[in-house]
């Protein structure tokens, strides 16, 4: 039986719009009428969604002038096999090193001493 799964990109989409905060999605998803808190946004951007309402979907395509194929790519996981969970793969990240792979970087943050 073939497998299919899916890649959710929103970190990586949003690292090339130059937002690097979730926090900066609250006020954009409010403004296209999504309430969602900011720990609901932060498990959006870094895990991946097992459901998704299709408001938020188009929302974000929206704030991002993209397309869902931006966002959700598939991936061909080839046959089926008894999952051990000793690949030694960390999935974890949320997409991490692709990020970095691309050279996709946040600004750096300037540290200015206080006078007292």
């Amino acid at each position: 039986m073939k497998v299919i799964g899916y890649e959710w990109r929103l970190r990586e989409v949003m690292a090339a719009s130059g937002i690097f905060a979730t926090s900066k999605l609250v006020p954009l998803l409010r403004e296209r009428g999504i309430e969602l808190s900011a720990s609901q946004i932060y498990r959006l951007a870094t895990e991946k969604p097992e459901r998704l309402n299709m408001h938020v979907l188009v929302a974000l395509m929206d704030i991002f002038e993209c397309s869902a194929d931006d966002l959700v790519r598939k991936v061909d996981l080839g046959a089926s096999a008894a999952a051990t969970g000793t690949d030694g793969e960390d999935r974890s990240a949320g997409g991490a090193a692709t990020l970095r792979e691309k050279g996709l970087r946040p600004p750096r943050a300037r540290v200015i001493p206080t006078d007292g």
